[in-house]
């Protein structure tokens, strides 16, 4: 991916240590390139060329001159040795939609299919701390989208985030995971088995860069990018204030369509998405809701005509990369729900394997967890 567009390799590497100069944003690099033709060229110009650019200090200068190709090189190595790549803007793969919001991208690290970042997406993003309802509705619309041939974006948080990325691949579809946080890092770690899945049915992006941990202040540009990769942003649950709501304030000052899923109004977990519908935002009722939104009214009865919608849990097929531990407890489950001392009977496996086994089930919304350690599937 480096040699993309003619590229070598040290041009890359040039172009990644300038982004790595703080306060170099996307328009100072473009500025930079314009200049002097080419990344490297900008690396070894001369300060006061630098410094005579329009919107640069001589400190700005100063810092672009202790830039090092080496630097650049270093990313790249690490890139190589995850399988991961990075796009610039003028790269043909890179998202289209992704050019035209404000504050577009510098670059995109990469890691997994690419060629899913620029095909028809939906953003779907929620609470960390959801309610049974709204990991059900998360599960209905991302399912339902996927079939149809929509990618879902999402930030690959706990909560809602995980049970859409989750359910857009269960069904078959692809998903888009923007992270906080550069590659090699998981955040959070109960996302590991996803971070896997992702990245074999579905891509996952950032902007930082590798072996980067996760701060406060990424998370709100991270949001920027969910809304700016999707045509269409649904909120499924959202208290007043949380990050979900945060990444449809981004999506309206992208010009893009918000959509909210209703809930009761004495849930808090619902108080933010009411008042987007109060407001004016459409509900989000059905996977024909979001499709009208991105112009695929014609996939609206091909998605109603898929296998799997409307079929109870007991009559959809397991996901195919279950464990052998956890396909055994999902045939178990398929008659009724069970306690966890039966689940244990019939596994033959001691009690923390299953327990742990039940858990990762759990965060995939495969199954859930009912009170007195009964489990049932979803």
């Amino acid at each position: 991916m480096a040699g993309a567009l003619g590229r070598s390799r040290d041009e890359v590497a040039a172009y990644l240590a300038l982004a790595q100069v703080p306060g170099i944003g996307s328009g100072r690099l473009r500025t930079l390139v314009a200049a002097f033709e080419t990344a490297t060229a900008a690396l070894r110009a001369p300060h006061g060329a630098i410094a005579a650019l329009p919107g640069f200090s001589r400190a700005a200068a100063s810092a672009i001159r202790a830039g090092s190709v080496r630097a650049g090189h270093e990313i790249l190595d690490e890139l190589d040795r995850f399988g991961a790549g990075v796009l610039l803007p003028d790269d043909a793969a890179f998202p289209p939609l992704l050019r035209e919001i404000p504050e577009s991208p510098a670059l995109l690290f990469v890691w997994g299919d690419v060629s899913v970042l620029v095909r028809p997406a939906a953003g779907i993003v929620g609470s960390r701390d959801h309610s049974a309802y709204g990991a059900d509705a998360a599960r209905l619309l991302a399912s339902g989208v996927a079939r149809a041939g929509v990618v879902v974006v999402s930030g690959m948080a706990r909560g809602i985030d995980a049970v859409a990325h989750t359910a857009a691949l269960d069904a078959g579809g692809a998903s888009i995971g923007v992270l906080g946080n550069g590659f090699g890092v998981i955040y959070p770690a109960a996302n590991r088995t996803l971070y896997d899945r992702m990245r074999a049915g579905g891509c996952l992006v950032t902007e930082l860069s590798p072996g980067e941990r996760p701060h406060a202040g990424a998370f709100p540009r991270r949001n920027r990018l969910i809304s700016g990769l999707a045509g269409v942003t649904v909120v499924v649950e959202a208290a007043p204030g949380s990050g979900a709501l945060i990444t449809t304030d981004c999506a309206l000052d992208q010009g893009r369509a918000v959509l909210a899923v209703p809930g009761p109004i004495t849930s808090p977990t619902s108080l933010g998405c009411n008042r987007l519908i109060q407001q004016g935002a459409k509900p989000a009722l059905t996977p024909g809701d979001i499709l009208e939104e991105l112009g695929m009214p014609g996939a609206v009865q091909a998605s109603a005509e898929r296998p799997g919608v409307g079929e109870s849990p007991a009559e959809r097929p397991p996901p195919p990369d279950l464990s052998g531990l956890q396909r055994s407890l999902w045939e178990t489950l398929r008659t009724e729900p069970k306690h966890v001392d039966a689940l244990v009977a019939t596994a033959g496996m001691d009690t923390s394997a299953v327990l742990t086994a039940l858990t990762e089930l759990e965060i995939r919304g495969v199954v859930k967890q009912q009170p007195g350690m009964l489990f049932e599937l979803v």
